[in-house]
């Protein structure tokens, strides 16, 4: 049965695949790297952020002047820690292949709308299958507007030729809903790492198990 929803944007670490462990991995080091550590409370904060934003948030907090060059170097070393985790296999959230797999056979239109910076993002897709987007959305894409901003939700719902507004957006983190939600979406919030509060277009659940374009349907209905 056709669903009233007219396309899903996916986000990707911590909804889809369980990336944020290995963040976890790359960021702890970076710290140490810069000569300092990062605590659990200041790794939580990073959960969603983009790569300058966390190369600034690293140098800030481990006693360093933050400069565009620092920040950039930072960001190098950081992107060269990640890809070599990236480059094995990642482990699903619970459901979510299940949950692409439906949604594609259901013939419903979707993006991956992710922070992650496109070298990266095609990393993890060797995991997660490209097959199960119509266009994707990295986190360098979107001229320095990354999320909490709407537009990188905003831009995968123009490249799809669509409504924010129709759409269902799917997200763990707190910057991840706040852009679905600015740009309009109703958002199917799955927390993982740290928790999100309600918002007048979010739809909790604990899990994408069992989701497919019916259930989509129902939680845009509900939102």
């Amino acid at each position: 049965m056709r669903s009233t929803v007219d396309g899903v944007l996916w986000d990707m670490d911590g909804t889809l695949v369980d990336s944020e462990k290995l963040w976890d991995v790359a960021l702890y080091e970076a710290a140490e790297w810069l000569g300092g550590r990062l605590s659990e409370r200041q790794r939580m904060t990073l959960v969603g952020s983009n790569m300058d934003a966390t190369a600034a948030y690293l140098l800030e907090v481990t006693g360093h002047e933050v400069t565009a060059a620092k920040t950039e170097s930072t960001g190098v070393w950081i992107r060269e820690r990640t890809a070599r985790l990236f480059d094995d296999a990642l482990p699903w959230r619970p459901g979510a292949r299940e949950a692409l797999a439906a949604v594609r056979a259901e013939g419903l239109p979707s993006a991956l709308v992710t922070s992650t910076e496109r070298s990266l993002t095609e990393l993890a897709l060797n995991t997660i299958g490209r097959e199960f987007f119509d266009v994707t959305v990295c986190g360098d894409e979107v001229d320095g507007l990354n999320k909490p901003h709407p537009e990188p939700y905003r831009r995968a719902a123009r490249l799809l030729g669509l409504d924010p507004a129709c759409c269902v957006a799917v997200e763990d983190s707190v910057p991840g809903a706040e852009s679905a939600e600015a740009a309009g979406c109703v958002v199917l919030v799955v927390p993982n790492d740290v928790p999100v509060a309600p918002g007048e277009r979010r739809v909790f659940r604990d899990s994408l198990v069992g989701i497919d374009a019916e259930a989509l349907a129902a939680i845009f209905h509900t939102a």
